[in-house]
């Protein structure tokens, strides 16, 4: 599925498309505004423009959308436009060249999921430019351009880079490269928090406000991107961010899959050792984590019901016991595939402590 259009913004994308065909575009930027705002998808349209076909040599605005680096890049396919996402690595330990291949296959997942679902929310609190992504970077810096003239590095969230005094060479070539950058590559970085990234990192780059969008062009995009009318309500505590607007969105599904998921697990326990064992094996290693946890507290939320009712009150609290214990292992490195097979025995009639 390929993004879906740019919203707003057209003053600043005037300016960076202007500054691009006089051929002033600095090859370091920062696109630093609230979050939500569409910072990373600005900085993916600016990497169209850099590299489309169409547009090459004349001074249009707009990447003309149709020729083949135009798709890629909407494909989130282009081998020449690197876009580097904050991620939460979870196989730690290995030595430095298999911690790159590690990130690089996760980034290639995650970059993958964005094609199947281009409305994203924000990564999560553990989520990380780690060293190994950072060379990784360096990596791929190296590498002649595939396709066009240049090669572009989108470093999103980029206040997440993770400094590590005790392996500075590579953090050390990261920024003698913003300093001094291949004459073919242009780095976006993107930050919701400028004064969180690295001081070095602040004085190599060129700094650029993102603004807020006006409420008309939020609801827009609701209307044509998220098929939708959303309330004034909705549309005033997105505050001009269309990122915000899609958070609401994605909150309100995951709690919907959180809830249809507990009540397959309810189902499960209620049935045979197989069901729960299929239960189990159905639940996918590490990449659903999120959902794992979703669903523990979609459980938790309903046996807190069932407590205040003072029904069973001896079961219930031990089954909440073993939810908190069960939720703070997910927090870990535990499977939860796993997890949820002992969940699942510990949960079900019969058992100790259950019924």
């Amino acid at each position: 599925m390929p993004l879906p259009p740019l919203y707003g913004h057209e003053a600043l994308r005037a300016r960076l498309a202007g500054a691009e065909s006089r051929g002033q575009l600095p090859q370091v930027l920062l696109l630093e505004g609230p979050r939500g705002v569409g910072k990373q998808r600005l900085a993916l349209w600016l990497a169209q423009r850099l590299v489309c076909a169409g547009t090459a040599g004349k001074a249009a605005v707009e990447p003309c959308g149709e020729c083949q680096p135009c798709r890629m890049v909407l494909g989130l396919a282009h081998p020449d436009v690197h876009w580097f996402i904050p991620l939460e690595l979870s196989k730690k330990g290995a030595d430095a060249d298999k911690l790159v291949e590690i990130v690089e296959a996760a980034l290639g997942e995650e970059l993958a999921a964005r094609r199947e679902q281009p409305l994203y929310d924000a990564p999560g609190g553990m989520a990380s430019h780690s060293i190994a992504a950072v060379r990784l970077i360096l990596r791929r810096l190296a590498m002649t351009p595939a396709m066009a003239s240049r090669k572009v590095f989108i470093i999103g969230d980029a206040e997440r880079l993770v400094p590590q005094v005790s392996t500075p060479d590579a953090a050390n070539a990261l920024l003698k490269a913003l300093e001094e950058p291949p004459a073919n590559t242009v780095f976006i970085l993107t930050a919701t928090d400028a004064g969180a990234l690295l001081p070095t990192i602040q004085s190599r780059v060129v700094r650029i406000r993102v603004p807020r969008l006006p409420d008309g062009v939020v609801t827009a995009f609701a209307q044509s991107v998220l098929g939708r009318s959303v309330s004034t309500g909705s549309i005033a505590a997105a505050a001009g961010c269309i990122g915000a607007l899609v958070s609401q969105q994605a909150a309100g599904e995951a709690i919907a899959k959180a809830e249809d998921a507990a009540s397959r697990f309810l189902e499960a326990m209620e049935g045979t050792p197989v069901d729960r064992l299929l239960l189990a094996l159905r639940q996918m290693p590490f990449q659903a984590r999120g959902g794992f946890t979703d669903m523990l507290d979609a459980l938790l939320r309903r046996l807190q019901a069932e407590a205040r009712t003072g029904k069973d009150s001896a079961r219930v609290v031990a089954a909440i016991a073993k939810l908190l214990e069960a939720r703070e292992l997910a927090r870990g490195n535990v499977n939860p595939q796993l997890l949820t097979a002992v969940l699942g025995e510990d949960l079900a009639p019969g058992a100790k402590g259950s019924r």
